[in-house]
């Protein structure tokens, strides 16, 4: 039985399920390597006991591979972040975690969700084009995180 149970690890299938506060670390870590700033432990703990906030993990045993957030208000949702660790990029993940997201926030009623992405991060546009996100707006010279980088913030939007 042991051997059983060591093999379905092994194959680092992900889990998927509801953050919940005591992930604010992990999330927190995953958060800091994917972005170039970081929320901190509170900052993401805070967003984690928020009951407008809608949040999912994927799990690959006991280490967090990916996670996703976003608030509610008034019949719309905001993504506020998605994350996948480097090593699980480029496999789909992302795409599993944005699609049980959004089932969820249409359960709960929302319409329509909105989210920002870098003009530059080439992979998310893909990710929400497929997703059905369209541009409606953009906002210029908002990611100035690097000397001489001024990246442009598309908002993109999917009625659900």
């Amino acid at each position: 039985m042991i051997g059983f149970i060591t093999r379905l690890f092994a194959r680092g299938e992900p889990v998927l399920s509801e953050a919940r506060p005591p992930d604010a670390a992990a999330i927190a870590t995953l958060h800091a390597a994917s972005f170039h700033r970081g929320w901190s432990d509170g900052e993401i703990e805070s967003l984690l006991i928020d009951r407008n906030v809608v949040a999912h993990r994927a799990m690959i045993g006991r280490k967090l591979a990916g996670f996703i957030l976003s608030r509610r208000a008034a019949g719309e949702a905001e993504i506020l972040s998605v994350a996948v660790a480097a090593a699980r990029r480029g496999q789909g993940l992302s795409r599993v975690l944005l699609d049980l997201h959004l089932r969820r926030l249409s359960a709960l009623g929302t319409r329509s969700v909105f989210l920002e992405v870098d003009e530059d991060n080439v992979p998310a546009r893909r990710l929400y084009a497929r997703a059905g996100f369209r541009e409606v707006g953009r906002r210029e010279a908002y990611y100035r995180d690097r000397p001489g980088r001024n990246a442009a913030a598309l908002v993109l939007r999917r009625d659900l």
